[in-house]
């Protein structure tokens, strides 16, 4: 299979949505529950984008991981695979337990005036710790279906998505997931049992939609516009009718149309390399490990400025951006004893 940019542009877009996420959490009231500095006068209208995003944005990084892994498998054994990602996410997750985490975390000691200690831990990086759980798990999972390309099961695979009706013992598996676990709030992926196995399920299926091949990705084409329609409807009866009493059954839904509607546009219109793809292909993953400290400090100097809340918000994006960028470009790509620490190259 010839390479696949549209997957390598979402993956980067859904590392800008993450980045642009952060920063909105920073002008919302409850941000200092989980660990951000929050700014002392809020921005409620933010919320309305953030509850359209919430519900997607970490499943949709899952279903690219798994992607990527296939793709990784076309020229690997499942060993080569293991050892290749235990350097790829498992040597950058410990690295930025120990040395990334605390910064921010005494950046956030400062700004609140705590006393300041080291503190290591997974932080934003969890979810670098469930890759390399699911890749362990499903490993032999994937190195079966990638000896079974061509086969009957291929073939039956094929069949099954003529129409989007094939898709319906996927959506089964993932409303399953959250009427088991019932999560409170569905949007809490980090370090929850809701975040392991949807991001698992998640995994398989970005793994599984590739192997599948083209006629997936044409059945997607072909009914894009009906996957935003539900997506989009789903969304505006939460917001109009249940809000955050919404039933967790309909978030999984909702959450995997966008996902679905994302995937099919992509295919359709970003198919195509570029030179800013290859650079922001290798920037996205330094910059989501880094992007935090600079977030933190970024906040710590802006929030206490007596200027207008919107002003205030973009220059903290600003600021996280350019300085994560920055880092990348000047010392992380430039300096080859860091770069296997940021899950690069040396």
């Amino acid at each position: 299979m010839e390479r696949r940019y549209d997957i390598d542009w979402i993956r980067v877009i859904a590392i800008g949505l993450l980045l642009i996420y952060h920063v909105a959490i920073g002008f919302q009231p409850w941000g200092i529950m989980i660990g951000f500095i929050a700014n002392d006068r809020p921005w409620p209208s933010l919320w309305l984008p953030m509850t359209m995003l919430n519900v997607w944005r970490i499943p949709l990084l899952f279903f690219v991981s798994g992607m990527g892994v296939y793709f990784a498998l076309r020229n690997r054994s499942w060993k080569q695979l293991l050892r290749e990602r235990a350097l790829r996410i498992l040597l950058p997750f410990g690295f930025g337990m120990a040395a990334i985490v605390p910064i921010h975390v005494y950046l956030w000691q400062r700004y609140y005036h705590f006393e300041s200690s080291y503190a290591p831990g997974p932080g934003h990086l969890w979810f670098l710790g469930n890759l390399f759980c699911y890749v362990v798990v499903l490993s032999p999972v994937f190195y079966y279906l990638k000896r079974s390309e061509g086969s009957r099961l291929a073939q039956w695979s094929a069949r099954m998505w003529r129409t989007p009706l094939g898709l319906l013992p996927v959506f089964a598996l993932f409303v399953g997931e959250v009427l088991v676990l019932d999560p409170l709030p569905f949007e809490l992926y980090a370090m929850t049992w809701h975040g392991f196995f949807l991001g698992l399920l998640a995994f398989f299926f970005g793994f599984f939609f590739v192997w599948c091949g083209p006629p997936f990705w044409h059945m997607l084409l072909r009914w894009r516009w009906l996957f935003l329609a539900v997506a989009i409807g789903l969304f505006s009866l939460r917001l109009v009718f249940f809000q955050s009493a919404t039933s967790a059954y309909l978030l999984s839904m909702e959450s995997n149309c966008w996902v679905l509607a994302v995937f099919a546009f992509g295919y359709r219109h970003l198919n195509h390399p570029s030179s800013a793809l290859r650079y922001l292909s290798q920037a996205a993953y330094p910059v989501y490990i880094m992007h935090m400290v600079f977030l933190y400090l970024g906040s710590l100097l802006i929030f206490p400025l007596n200027i207008a809340i919107p002003l205030q918000f973009i220059l903290v994006l600003l600021f996280t951006a350019g300085g994560s960028f920055t880092c990348y470009e000047w010392i992380i790509r430039r300096i080859k004893f860091l770069r296997p620490l940021f899950g690069l190259k040396g």
